[in-house]
């Protein structure tokens, strides 16, 4: 049995589904969860800690994702405690899963290769440059997210460990053919119906109210009539943008600035490196004598791409003769960057090099030389450099003066906007959590509804929207919560009691024709003193458009048995329908074709129930304690 697990969880888009687990995280600093902590547990699962520093991890990792994603919005929304601290549950129930997972799949004797997990590594698009697998860029990824090469096997081997049980799981949902079958011809399946549509409105001169249902129905819904605290902001905004066009460059400024700064228009010296690295182990002393050994010989003429194969720890390169692609300087560790960058000429050996990674010997297998482009080349963009340069830097002389005056002159904003000759802005009134685009910042909304804006009537400080966007607020206009009076709402009430009221007249007839028709009785003159008649549908589908939505469902619950096929309905619109059942239209020319791609599609959906199923039967078995 654990040798088909294993078996269906190396075909290539179980790699996929692998790759997707790990670079969801490694590029925002995953490597914490490999550490050890001293921090507290959140939650211990089956006497094993989830600590506070994962935690904290995978939610800083997935916040970073979903702001990428969505931007700012995700940024005020976390402003919220109440979302903040469901987030982090959501996170921490999701790490407790992936443990109970990962415990269950070690307990089963399930393990991966070392060989899968470097076609793995290499596999991943991630860590490829123009197709093809990139040491540089792997090695860069790691060091992005904190991992030595080992630390990352380490935690590939438990993902792809953990993967083998959640693909077999999964991989166990099937169906049968006549299952199929069955369940097409029932979505494909239509019906004709017959359906009477009465209008409410054909019953509201009927309604009669008074004032004390009035008042009742506004005493019973007093908290419908409470409205949202408002507030109306005045602003003033200033970024470096809106001064780009109060400033030029001239050439010579551009070529004074392309001579002072010529290192940023030629490329670096590169050079293409081999190593053969030997880890330390337990034993440092024994890594010393073995790759001593290798480099004696290498002196003495044997093959360097070989020795890698064969003696190299570093298992990704070792596949490619030890080739590191072209590194350049401040890429690598010091010791190994001079080592690289001190090689002559190409074909020349180092001396044994010592890093955090191991031992290295490092063979120059390429060089590229420095190129420099020329000025007229680069000009454009060395203007608008400067002209950034000199706005950036009025920017920041006007945002002291604007602090300095938002401060000293509390009660209005003119004299800031008057800095740089700028407008006072005001927004429409809004509540909380609902601010207008030009303000919705979670700095702006931290402070919107503060005692000290709202009560003292004063300048906001200055608020740093981004790197080179402020701010200043003031609030312009208050309204408090409050509960509007009976008089301002008695209009809506009525309205709403009005239509209560004549839709349930409207049902009592309808119910009235339904019960003649039960028992045989003509009702075609109530049908024409009420101005309606039948409507005849003689193929409805179950997502027809042509019904309302409240009557196709009524429909589709109808059976063809007397007494069964006639419902009274309340359309989402607020009419009301009697629906009956003519007949039942069946399809049963269904292809192999379609019997094929549904079967994909119901398993699809099985396997992620079938494999929910199964972390529940987990949680329920094990001893779980989040604190």
């Amino acid at each position: 049995m654990l040798e088909r697990i294993r078996e269906g969880a190396q075909g290539p888009w179980a790699v996929g589904i692998v790759g997707l687990i790990v670079l969801s995280f490694i590029f925002t600093g995953v490597g914490s969860y490999l550490g050890g902590s001293t921090t507290d547990a959140v939650a211990t699962v089956n006497d094993e800690e989830i600590t506070e520093r994962v935690l904290e991890t995978a939610y800083q990792n997935e916040r970073a994702r979903m702001e990428a994603q969505f931007g700012d919005a995700i940024s005020a929304m976390f402003a919220n405690e109440e979302t903040l601290a469901d987030f982090k549950s959501n996170i921490l129930q999701r790490l407790i899963n992936e443990r109970l997972v990962q415990q269950k799949a070690f307990s089963l004797g399930l393990r991966v290769g070392d060989d899968e997990i470097k076609q793995t590594i290499v596999s991943l698009p991630e860590f490829q440059l123009l197709g093809k697998f990139d040491n540089d860029t792997y090695l860069a990824r790691l060091r992005q997210a904190g991992f030595q090469p080992t630390d990352f096997r380490d935690y590939m081997r438990n993902q792809m460990t953990s993967q083998q049980l959640s693909q077999a799981i999964s991989g166990s949902a099937f169906t049968l053919d006549n299952e199929v079958s069955t369940i097409l011809s029932l979505q494909n399946q239509t019906r004709s119906a017959s359906t009477l549509d009465v209008s409410v409105e054909n019953f509201k001169a009927g309604v009669e109210l008074t004032d004390a249902e009035i008042q009742s129905y506004y005493d019973a819904n007093v908290l419908r009539f409470e409205t949202q605290e408002q507030v109306k902001l005045a602003y003033v905004s200033l970024s470096v943008e809106d001064l780009l066009n109060k400033h030029d460059a001239s050439d010579e400024e551009a070529k004074a600035y392309y001579d002072q700064n010529i290192s940023r228009y030629q490329t670096e010296e590169e050079r293409r490196v081999s190593h053969i690295l030997v880890e330390f182990g337990d034993d440092e002393s024994t890594a010393k004598t073995k790759v001593d050994s290798i480099l004696t010989q290498l002196k003495s003429g044997a093959d360097f791409a070989q020795l890698a194969v064969t003696e190299s720890t570093d298992v990704v390169s070792a596949e490619m003769g030890g080739d590191l692609d072209f590194i350049s300087l401040g890429q690598m560790e010091a010791n190994f960057e001079n080592a690289a960058f001190s090689l002559a000429a190409v074909g020349d050996l180092s001396d044994v090099v010592r890093t955090d990674f191991g031992f290295h010997i490092i063979k120059l297998t390429e060089l590229s030389s420095s190129v420099v482009t020329e000025f007229e080349e680069v000009k454009e963009e060395i203007m608008a450099t400067l002209i950034r340069r000199k706005a950036t830097e009025m920017f920041f002389e006007y945002q002291e003066q604007m602090a300095a005056l938002a401060f000293e002159v509390p009660d209005t904003l003119q004299e800031v906007a008057s800095v740089f000759n700028g407008t006072v802005f005001e927004t429409v009134l809004f509540e909380r959590g609902r601010l207008p685009a030009a303000v919705n910042y979670p700095q702006v909304e931290g402070i919107a509804f503060s005692s000290e804006l709202v009560d003292e009537q004063v300048n906001s400080d200055l608020l740093e929207i981004g790197n080179e966007r402020v701010m200043v607020v003031r609030v312009a206009e208050h309204k408090p919560q409050r509960t509007l009076a009976l008089e301002e709402v008695k209009e809506g009430i009525v309205a709403q009691l009005t239509q209560d009221k004549a839709q349930a007249l409207a049902l009592t007839w309808l119910q009235d024709i339904e019960a003649k028709m039960m028992e045989g009785e003509p009702v075609e003159e109530l049908l024409q003193e009420q101005g309606v008649s039948w409507s005849n549908k003689a193929v409805v589908a179950r997502n027809s458009t042509e019904l309302d939505p409240e009557v196709t469902k009524a429909l589709f619950a109808l059976s063809l048995k007397e007494q069964n096929n006639v419902s009274i309905v309340t359309q989402s619109n607020g009419n009301v329908a009697l629906v009956k059942l003519d007949s039942v239209n069946v399809d049963d020319d269904i292809t192999a074709d379609q019997i094929q791609a549904a079967s994909a599609r119901f398993a699809s959906a099985d396997s992620r129930r079938g494999f929910e199923n199964f972390v529940e039967a987990l949680r329920a078995e094990a001893e779980i304690v989040v604190k």
